[in-house]
Order: structure tokens, then sequence, then C-alpha cells
């Protein structure tokens, strides 16, 4: 793919009445009483919801060692949904990089783009994804910040594998990522940087790629990260000027109460996972019937001011609200409900809202 094409592959259109475009983060949450299958099942009937209504993209997380969260082989899950899908865009949001060789995921994403001509992103992130104990089981190391600490050298890494490009003399100029280049002319996924704090606002910036902002869980720095990815934003050959995605987290259902009530699942399993004690998101009866105690309280307030909930016309005005404040080019919504029948009820409720086409498409 040229710079001009990744340029068009990176930016995405409006549909109905949305502001920006709209697309999809998927945790592939697993459920108290459910399971990986249910969910990854649910993530199938999502991306195939969102294609069939104007969504842009949809993309999966890496996590690790979470029992409440299935997604901890993107590139595999992402070829799944390849499968049961034809236009929308797919990605990872995102790979953590420290956790793998750039040769690895240069590979994946060959492959992946191989198998999805031109619609497939690669997200990458430098945080472990998970607990340090279990970055150290996959990284095979103790020595995680150096990981983190040398994000720049591998992502310069991972880009001369997926351009086929080494300088003669390099180590690896006889290495070759296939599928890629070395087979013939070829697309590439865009790569995006993706993060929570200023470190890949900057870099991002700097190297005049598009970013994605974890507003979902860290709120309080979406502004300031991405005016610095602004600030310091040079144009590429991918972008000429910036192009900046965040997360949000958005539940829209038919009551407002019901709304409430599905969201607090997620708190919980957060206080949960905060506390190191991770599982299955929690039953909204599960939920209802918790006791918190005043700093759990204080975190569950914190927590769902940042959570777009509410009927439809509610969660419309609020990621309007949410996009004029942050200047954001596309919002990504994550839906986090114990059931899969409700998130996916709660994209078609924002897609109506929108007036974006199409409607439920079950596996």
């Amino acid at each position: 793919m040229d710079d001009a094409k990744q340029g068009d592959a990176i930016r995405g259109t409006a549909i109905g009445t949305a502001p920006v475009p709209l697309s999809v983060l998927d945790l592939v949450t697993v459920g108290s009483g459910r399971t990986a299958t249910d969910a990854l099942r649910t993530s199938v009937d999502i991306a195939r919801l969102a294609e069939s209504c104007g969504f842009h993209r949809h993309w999966v997380a890496e996590h690790h060692s979470m029992p409440g969260v299935a997604s901890s082989s993107p590139a595999v899950i992402l070829a799944h949904l390849a499968a049961h899908t034809e236009r929308i865009r797919l990605g990872s949001g995102g790979v953590m990089l420290p956790n793998h060789a750039p040769l690895v995921i240069a590979e994946q994403f060959g492959t992946l783009e191989a198998l999805a001509p031109g619609r497939v992103d690669l997200g990458l992130g430098r945080a472990p994804g998970t607990d340090g104990a279990t970055a150290a089981a996959l990284r095979r190391t103790d020595r995680l910040n150096e990981g983190a600490d040398d994000f720049p050298q591998q992502l310069a890494e991972l880009t001369r594998f997926l351009d086929d490009d080494f300088p003669d003399g390099h180590a690896y100029a006889r290495i070759h990522a296939v599928p890629g280049p070395v087979q013939g002319p070829s697309a590439r996924p865009p790569v995006w940087l993706l993060g929570s704090s200023g470190f890949s606002a900057r870099l991002a910036g700097v190297l005049g790629l598009p970013f994605a902002f974890a507003h979902h869980f860290s709120a309080q720095n979406t502004v300031p990260a991405l005016d610095l990815y602004r600030d310091s934003f040079r144009p590429s050959g991918i972008l000429d000027a910036p192009y900046a995605v965040i997360g949000v987290s958005a539940l829209a259902c038919d009551d407002e109460k019901e709304a409430r009530r599905q969201v607090l699942t997620g708190a919980l399993s957060m206080v949960r996972l905060r506390t190191g004690r991770p599982g299955l998101i929690p039953t909204p009866e599960e939920a209802a019937a918790y006791e918190f105690s005043s700093m759990e309280q204080e975190f569950v307030d914190s927590w769902l001011s940042n959570v777009i909930h509410g009927t439809p016309d509610a969660v419309r005005t609020g990621l309007d609200d949410l996009q004029k404040r942050t200047g954001a080019d596309e919002l990504m919504i994550t839906a986090n409900a114990h059931g899969g029948d409700e998130r996916l009820r709660s994209y078609e409720l924002i897609a109506d809202a929108y007036e974006l086409p199409g409607g439920v498409v079950h596996s």
C-alpha cells in the first residue's frame, strides 16, 4: 500500500448524523456463567453488526491473565473476524510490542493483510497489558522497564520488517517477514501508536503516525495527550495532518436505570482487578448486591463518571460533547456489560441514535 492509500485507510468517514467516524473497541469480555466461546461468538456478531451499520473499524485489545477478558491473542481473533466480515477495517487496539519479537508481529499482520487485503490496522502499545509477573512470563525476563524504554527501537525494527527495507550490511538485511513485500508488490497494515499518557502521543506526532488514546481508562490525561500529539506532529508520507482516535466506554439501553444496572458490573469488575481479585464479569444481580467500601465506592463513582451510559439519546449527547471537548477525529466505542446481548443491543441503539443503516446480525 503506497503512502497516499495508507492515509486514506486511516481516515474514516462520518456516517448518518455522527460528528466523526464511529468504531468499535472489543475487549472480548467473558461474563460470569458464560464461556470464552460465548464471548468470541459475540465478537463476531458485533463485528457483523458494526459492518452493516457503517462503523469504520473493529479493534481487539491484547490482555493477559484476566479471566474476564478473552483477547490474549488479537491476531488469532482478527483472522476469525476477517472470515466473518467483508468490508469493515480490523485491527489491534493494540498489540503490546514489548511482549513480542518485532519479526513475529510483522509475520502475523502480514498474514492478516493477506487474508483481508486493505482492511487491517496494526495498533501498537508499550504497556504489558497485564501485571508485572505475567509480563515477565510473556517476555522471559524480569527487566520489564527495558522493553518499554526500547519501544522506539522496537518500532523502527518492526517497520523495517513490514517494509522489507533493512539497509545492506544490517544483521537482518537477509531476513524477510513473510507474507510481505519480498513476495512482490503488496499492501501493509498502517501502523498506529496507542497510549494512555504522553510518551506515545509525542512519538506518534514526531513520526507522523495516527494516534489512539485510551480515554476509557485514563480520561484525565486525554486532552493533554491529544494536545501533545498535535503540537508534536510532523507531516509524514503517511499523514499530512494529525489523526486522533479516542477509546470511550459507552453503553446504551432502552431504559436509563437498566443502563446504570449494566455498567455497575464493569465497575465492580474493575474494583476487583485493581485490588488483585480479577475474575469473570459479574452479573447485574451480583453487582447490585455487592457492598462497596467507602474507598471502593469512591473509585466506582469516579470510574462511572467517565462511562457514557443511559438512553440512546443520552449516550449520543454524551459522545457528541466528548468529541467537541477533545476534538477527536474518531470515536472508538467499547460497550462493557455482563452479557453479549446487552453489548450488541447497545451498538444497535447507538447506530440508530445516529441514523446509521443496518441492524442486528446473529451468527
